[in-house]
C-alpha cells in the first residue's frame, strides 16, 4: 500500500494534533495563537514584584468549541515558549536584574477554556522555574501551578485582577501559585519557601 501513498491524498505524515484538526467532529475546530507582551509581572514571597518583559513568548494549540459555546483549548507544549528572566527582560526596584542571576521557564501544561461572547479566559498552567547564577550554581527547579484567569487570583499573601480579551484577543492573565520547598537550603530561606508566587501577564490570543 505505501506504493500508493505517493499518489494519494490522504496525509501521511501529519502530527497528532494536526490529525486531531482533521478529524470528523460537529463541533468548530480552531487554531489558538498566544502571544505574551510587555509590562508583566512576577512577584514571589513578600519581595516587591520583578517587572517582566515578555514580548517573544509565544504557543500554539488547537481549541474545539463544546456545546456552550466554550472553546476547550490546548497548547502543544513542545512549541511554548516563555522568555527567561534575564537582565535583559526583567527589573527589580527598577534596576535590570543582575547579569549572573536568571530564571529559566520550562512549561509543562497550559490548558484550559476561553469564552469568545464574554472575552472569559481561564487556563491551566504548569512549569518547572530554573533559577540559575552564572555557571556556579543551579537550584533545582521551583514547581509552579495555577489558573491563569481574566478574572480574579487570590491567595494568602498575594492577589491579582485580570482584564477580559478585547476584540483585538488582547487580555491580562493572573494567577497565584503556592510554591513548595525544593531541596535546597539556600532558596529555601531567601524566598521564604513555602510561600505564594503572583503572575500577571498580558497577552493575545488569535483564533482562527
Amino acid at each position: 500500500s505505501s506504493s500508493s501513498s505517493s499518489s494519494s491524498s490522504s496525509p501521511i505524515s501529519l502530527t497528532t494534533k494536526e490529525a486531531e484538526e482533521l478529524r470528523p467532529s460537529g463541533e468548530k475546530v480552531y487554531n489558538v495563537e498566544f502571544k505574551s507582551m510587555r509590562d508583566c509581572k512576577l512577584g514571589i514571597s513578600r519581595y516587591p514584584d520583578f517587572e517582566y518583559d515578555a514580548r517573544g513568548g509565544c504557543g500554539f494549540g488547537i481549541g474545539e468549541c463544546d456545546s456552550s459555546g466554550q472553546i476547550m483549548v490546548s497548547f502543544d507544549i513542545g512549541k511554548l515558549y516563555i522568555p527567561p528572566l534575564t537582565s535583559g527582560t526583567t527589573k527589580f526596584l527598577g534596576l535590570p536584574l543582575p547579569p549572573p542571576f536568571r530564571i529559566d521557564i520550562e512549561p509543562q501544561v497550559f490548558q484550559g477554556t476561553i469564552d469568545q461572547e464574554s472575552g472569559k479566559v481561564e487556563l491551566e498552567f504548569k512549569a518547572k522555574f530554573w533559577f540559575s547564577a552564572g555557571p556556579f550554581y543551579k537550584a533545582p527547579p521551583l514547581l509552579v501551578e495555577t489558573v491563569l484567569t481574566t478574572e480574579e487570583s487570590e491567595g494568602q499573601l498575594r492577589k491579582g485582577k485580570g482584564q477580559r480579551m478585547d476584540r483585538d484577543g488582547k487580555c491580562t492573565l493572573v494567577g497565584v501559585a503556592m510554591v513548595d520547598p525544593i531541596d535546597d537550603a539556600f532558596m529555601n530561606t531567601f524566598l521564604s519557601l513555602p510561600t505564594e508566587c503572583l503572575a500577571i501577564l498580558n497577552a493575545t490570543i488569535s483564533l482562527q
